[in-house]
Order: C-alpha cells, then structure tokens, then sequence
C-alpha cells in the first residue's frame, strides 16, 4: 500500500500535473538522469503547475470549492480553451 502522500500526487482529482511528472521522470530514467536532456519535460512541467495553480488561487479569491478543480472539471476547461 502506497503512503498517503504518494496516493494523493497520483490522484488525478488532486495533481493536475500526473502525466507532466510522469514524462520528466520516463525522460529521465531513458537518459540516464542527464538533465540536459529532458528540459522540455521540465517545462511542460513547470508550465502546468503554474497555470492550474493560478487557477486555482483564482477560485480561492473567489471563493469556488474545491480550489482545485476535478478532473473531469479540468478537461472541459481545457477544451473550452
């Protein structure tokens, strides 16, 4: 059984950013842990975390719940993009 902690960062609901992770991490293991290599992964990354947490600090301000949006609720923002 996983920690907590991991079980959250794996949940979709809550990590809006799982398949950015997982990439970095795949380039990363495929290059063996050259960095250099996988710089467009981290900022696919990086990119990700900032625009869902913008979002998310919007919905706060706003008083939205939940602060992060569902999955499900993520998709349809994305497509309506």
């Amino acid at each position: 059984r996983m920690p907590r902690h991991v079980q959250q960062l794996r949940d979709h609901d809550i990590n809006p950013c799982v398949a950015e992770t997982d990439a970095s991490r795949k380039c990363m293991d495929d290059n063996n842990y050259k960095k250099d290599m996988c710089t467009a992964y981290f900022l696919k990354y990086k990119n990700c975390r900032k625009f869902w947490h913008d979002i998310m600090m919007q919905r706060k301000r706003n008083g939205v719940k939940p602060e992060m949006p569902s999955a499900e609720e993520r998709k349809k923002m994305l497509e309506s993009m």
